[in-house]
């Protein structure tokens, strides 16, 4: 069995950068649950698997290093490491399908765990277009992978420069509806009927809240509670499971 090289160990600790990742067009996927994920989803995207000795997987095929454990730990971002990462290329964007009734669009959400939480919660709801602005974090940041369970490696996710070339790409496609989310005001999302035909649904950063656009309906959660507003996450998986009964009934 080859050994690890010193180039193959500088480059996992490269990905841990975002200068890393856009120089190479890799990234590191950790754990178990979320290298299985990976291997099942997009086994064509990975490159290379490192793990400790004593780790034993079903899923593992293709170029596997096994290192001591204290050799693995100078490799890995995590304090208690699961014993395996995986090298792998960032997926290719495959284009908008003609059946997506909707794009999910996130506007400069720079939370790791929410952006993670997104992805995750919109493969489950079976979305595959998850649209990003500038200014949000890097959806292959490692904290993003492991929040997300490497769902970002089947998803088609696009990073446009401002909700203006969001919109304009989104009308190429023939999307011509584009809402905002609010947690203040605008129309109810369950009284909103066009809310998932051929649109976009914009999810703001709680920090910063939506971005303007022209022409785009401000739409939102009703809080009986009267609370302040919900974070990103929470919002979108509202918004995602929205869709989901109405496609259900």
């Amino acid at each position: 069995m080859a050994d690890l090289s010193r180039k193959q160990c500088n480059l996992i600790k490269s990905l841990f950068t975002r200068h890393g990742r856009r120089k190479t067009g890799l990234c590191v996927c950790e754990g178990v649950r979320c290298c299985a994920e990976l291997f099942l989803a997009a086994p064509e995207l990975v490159k290379f698997t490192v793990c400790v000795d004593s780790f034993q997987a079903d899923f593992l095929t293709g170029e596997v290093f096994r290192v001591a454990e204290h050799e693995f730990a100078k490799l890995t971002s995590t304090v208690n490491s699961q014993g395996i990462l995986v090298v792998a290329a960032r997926p290719e964007y495959k284009g908008v399908k003609p059946e997506d009734d909707f794009i999910l669009a996130l506007d400069q959400v720079g939370d790791p765990g929410n952006f993670g939480t997104i992805m995750r919660t919109a493969k489950a709801a079976g979305l595959t277009e998850i649209w990003f602005t500038a200014g949000s974090v890097d959806p292959f940041n490692d904290k993003v992978i492991r929040s997300a369970m490497a769902a970002q490696f089947s998803m088609n996710l696009q990073v446009f420069d401002s909700l203006e070339y969001l919109a304009e790409a989104a009308r190429g496609y023939g999307y011509r509806h584009f809402f905002l989310t609010d947690p203040h005001q605008g129309q109810s999302l369950y009284s909103q009927a066009g809310l998932y035909k051929k649109s976009v649904v914009i999810i703001g950063s709680e920090a910063h809240g939506v971005g303007s656009l022209a022409g785009a309906d401000r739409v939102t959660i009703p809080m009986p509670g009267n609370f302040e507003s919900l974070n990103a996450a929470q919002a979108a998986t509202i918004f995602i499971f929205e869709y989901v009964r109405r496609i259900s009934t």
